[in-house]
């Protein structure tokens, strides 16, 4: 009898196993199709700023985050650059506790309601203080940040809205740091294949550095919404 509810919990195990696994399988192409909506919606940012009211409570009434860097800036980033981070945060395809309850909220569950908040957000020019590192690696990590960093993101980190290149300059430095190491150690998927490459090799140093830098650059303002 012993060995049955044994072989029945095992077998309840392995089925649970198997619907989470078609669980995740899945998300990848419902979030392509849902990506692909938002991006084709017509945003309404006066709409977006009901949305973005819950979103306020921890990055702040125009998206400073928070000078410790537990809560990104995100004001001012640009458009699809915003819509690739909500609808990967409501697939499973980025991962933080907080942001993965905000994306299924009932204000946030259709691709109209995402580009909405995203075009008000990316219209919000942040004015809170952004702290910066010691300095002790900073020439170190801009030499680096140009070697490998610039091509895509640009000298002063401003991104690209039309290839969907986040904007980093002005961001919180452990912010930063805390994503370099995540996309090194495969904890940010959409970015590790293209980025893991770049960074693996790095030292600390050096990514501390790189986070430095981009704290002091000025963080231009952000796009409009088409």
């Amino acid at each position: 009898m012993k060995n049955v509810r044994n072989m029945t919990h095992l077998g309840l195990l392995l089925m649970s196993l198997l619907m989470m696994s078609q669980a995740l399988a899945s998300p990848g192409t419902d979030a392509s199709v849902e990506f692909r909506a938002a991006l084709a919606a017509a945003p309404d940012a006066r709409r977006g700023d009901q949305i973005f009211a819950t979103c306020a409570a921890c990055h702040g009434v125009d998206g400073s985050g928070l000078p410790d860097g537990s809560v990104p800036v995100i004001g001012s980033q640009h458009y699809s650059v915003l819509l690739r981070q909500l609808v990967d945060y409501r697939h499973a395809e980025r991962w933080d506790i907080r942001m993965e309850h905000v994306s299924q909220l009932k204000v946030m569950q259709t691709p109209q309601d995402m580009a909405d908040v995203a075009a008000l957000i990316a219209s919000l020019q942040p004015m809170g203080r952004t702290v910066h590192g010691s300095g002790e690696f900073l020439m170190g990590g801009a030499k680096v940040y140009f070697e490998r960093c610039q091509a895509c993101h640009g000298a002063t980190g401003q991104g690209d809205a039309d290839r969907g290149i986040a904007r980093l300059a002005g961001q919180h430095p452990e912010y930063l740091l805390r994503q370099f190491i995540d996309v090194v150690e495969a904890r940010r998927p959409r970015l590790s294949k293209t980025h893991a490459p770049l960074m693996r090799e790095l030292q600390r140093a050096e990514l501390e550095g790189i986070a430095d830098y981009l704290s002091r650059t000025r963080r231009s303002r952000g796009d409009i919404a088409p």
